[in-house]
């Protein structure tokens, strides 16, 4: 079977059929999405992520037979290129935790919108991560707490200096804000934006975005308040 163009190619894994309908129903109207699939659980979810290899996956974390977190840990060794976004009612800190240390790309709560819901995978598929605002305040806490505990007395190297404007986007990156919402507050292109979180991981020598808060609240080169 033969996929259009930069058709964004989706796999929904939640236990709630009438949730995925509705996922099915409005990702419908959208050209540059497809459902390729549906699983119940997370066993399933799995199962299908290895047949039909999606660009993006939305997934629940309480789901029976495997939850959201063990099911991303297998898909992440299974098909690495598949973009795990996490859509949960669950804003538990440690649900989050393990999510992203299972390699979820990002983590909304089902507060948002539904209608939010194809942007936030287009913007996923993109590369970016994407947290909702209130959980992304948690992840800031714990990034303090471990920056807090780190030994203080061993020897550091001065860290690479980041210019004004990168701090302002690591900033606005470590509130959990897309690169739109970040061109919008700082006035400047989404293009400038990704231009500025590429110059910001290649002095750091860091991969992604959440890599360079950790790397930058441990430093103390960002401060969370």
């Amino acid at each position: 079977m033969s996929e259009e163009e930069g058709e964004i190619r989706v796999l929904v894994a939640d236990d709630h059929a009438l949730f995925r309908r509705g996922l099915n129903m409005v990702l419908g109207d959208e050209s540059d999405i497809k459902v390729v699939g549906e699983a119940h659980d997370g066993a399933e979810a799995v199962q299908l992520a290895e047949e039909y290899a999606p660009d993006v996956m939305l997934m629940d974390v309480r789901m029976p037979e495997l939850n959201g977190i063990e099911a991303a840990a297998k898909i992440r060794d299974l098909v690495p290129h598949t973009r795990i976004l996490m859509l949960t009612v669950s804003d538990e800190d440690q649900d989050l935790f393990e999510a992203l240390k299972a390699g979820a790309a990002g983590y909304l709560l089902k507060e948002i919108s539904i209608d939010e819901i194809a942007d936030a995978i287009r913007q996923v598929h993109q590369g970016q991560s994407l947290i909702s605002p209130s959980m992304a305040a948690k992840l800031i806490n714990e990034f303090t707490t471990l920056a807090k505990s780190a030994d203080e007395k061993k020897p550091q190297f001065d860290p690479p200096k980041l210019t004004e404007r990168e701090h302002e986007v690591l900033q606005c990156v470590a509130q959990g804000m897309s690169n739109r919402d970040i061109a919008e507050k700082l006035f400047i292109s989404e293009n400038t934006v990704k231009n500025h979180v590429r110059n910001i991981l290649e002095k750091l020598h860091l991969h992604s975005r959440m890599e360079a808060v950790v790397y930058a609240v441990r430093e103390k080169i960002l401060e969370i308040k």
